[in-house]
Parts: C-alpha cells; structure tokens; sequence
C-alpha cells in the first residue's frame, strides 16, 4: 500500500478529518475530534502510519511483521506504526485501520457510536 491508497482509505472512514497540527509534514486524522490515525513519510522517503490497537494484537503483529513497530511518537502500548513498504499485505492494513477507528468510536457518547457505526 501506498501513501495514496492508505490516506484514501481512512479518509472513507465515516466523518473522518484530515489535520495537519504538526506542521505539513504530518498528517492526523481524526473522528469527533479524537485521533485514529497519523501517515507521513520517513526520512528514507518511504510512509508509515500509525494507527491504535488493541495491545495484546499489537505486540502478536510486531512479533510477526518487522515493518509493525510500536508507534512512533505515540503511546507504545496503544499505538502500532506500519511501515508501508510492502510486506504488510495490503488487506491488513485495511483490517487494521478498521481496527483504529473502531477502538476510537468505542470510546465515543453513544449517540455518536450509533451515527458512526450504523450501515
């Protein structure tokens, strides 16, 4: 997956926003006002991004991929970066930023989990 295809991605996410309040280098994304998900590029120019996850299957997907790491610049028991250099398939990162955004909505008022997360 590409930096591209990965912004797309969240950016389908229900009422999901783009921000970028650590300068254009750095973008956040955010759903009520709550973070699920940063992408940038590193300094070797390939992307990475970050996205919440459930600590136990955090650490399971650092001991099975080299590219998942604990979040950089983020809560390392929270938060996974990926890096997007093609050895994640692409269908789990998907499957992860499902899995950010849900963990997010999770902690919204209901009235909000209801709007988000219906259809």
């Amino acid at each position: 997956m590409d930096y591209e295809s990965a912004k797309a991605s969240i950016l389908a996410k229900p009422e999901a926003v783009e921000l970028h309040p650590a300068g254009p280098d750095v973008t956040s994304f955010k759903v009520c006002h709550k973070l699920f998900a940063t992408l940038a590029e590193g300094e070797d120019g390939v992307p990475y991004i970050n996205l919440k996850c459930d600590p136990n299957r955090a650490q399971e997907l650092r001991d099975t991929y080299s590219a998942i790491q604990p979040g950089h610049r983020m809560n390392k028991v929270h938060w996974n970066t990926i890096i997007l250099d093609g050895s994640v398939p692409d269908d789990l990162i998907l499957e992860l930023i499902d899995h950010s955004f849900e963990r997010v909505v999770d902690n919204l008022p209901t009235p909000d989990q209801e709007r988000l997360l219906k259809g």
